[in-house]
């Protein structure tokens, strides 16, 4: 399996002297695309309704819960990123962390998922799903995973956001009490104005 996995990364990992405006792509979708997760829960809960707040805190405890497993699992078996190996290229800066799953991949899909499951944040899930392709292969392409770590993530994310689908009539109206006074609390000024719903 590690045979393949390593073939697979040198397939899809970029040249010593890669195409500008590829590497360009690479990066971008490696490094910065996944801002928009935070975006989109962001605006969702500070413009939705009750029902879109609750499905926002339902996705971001999905992620939470899935990068936990993530590092639980980093503990349990550490594997060498490509570059900590001396294998193919890499174009970005990152520590010598365990590479299995990518977290990036583990925080987009987990909140993908998440939304996928409500019928009236499909679209939103799926985009965002849609998403993780070219980050998958970005993270591969500029060097800091292998394919592997993207299969793990996918497996990590919908376990992730299952068991807090799952279990989210124990937490969610303790969770939404809270969020919900802490949101006012902090943007009181903005929903005076009505920029931020109440």
């Amino acid at each position: 399996m590690e045979d393949l996995n390593q073939s697979l990364f040198l397939l899809l990992n970029a040249p010593a002297d890669p195409n500008a405006f590829v590497l360009a792509f690479g990066i971008f979708f490696a490094e910065y695309a996944i801002w928009a997760v935070p975006a989109i829960v962001a605006v969702g809960w500070l413009r939705g309704s009750k029902e879109t707040r609750k499905m926002m805190l339902e996705a971001a405890a999905s992620a939470a819960a899935a990068l936990f497993v993530n590092q639980i699992i980093a503990l349990l078996w550490q594997h060498p990123r490509p570059f900590a190996m001396g294998l193919g290229h890499n174009f970005v800066a990152h520590a010598p962390d365990s590479s299995f799953p990518s977290d990036h991949l583990t925080l987009l899909w987990s909140v993908a998922f998440s939304l996928a499951t409500h019928r009236g944040r499909r679209a939103t899930g799926l985009a965002l799903a849609l998403l993780g392709l070219p980050v998958a292969w970005a993270r591969i392409y500029v060097g800091v995973h292998f394919p592997l770590d993207m299969a793990g993530a996918v497996l990590v994310s919908a376990v992730g956001a299952w068991l807090v689908s799952c279990a989210q009539r124990r937490w969610m109206p303790h969770a939404y009490w809270f969020a919900i006074r802490a949101h006012r609390l902090l943007f009181g000024r903005l929903i005076a104005l009505g920029w931020v719903r109440r």
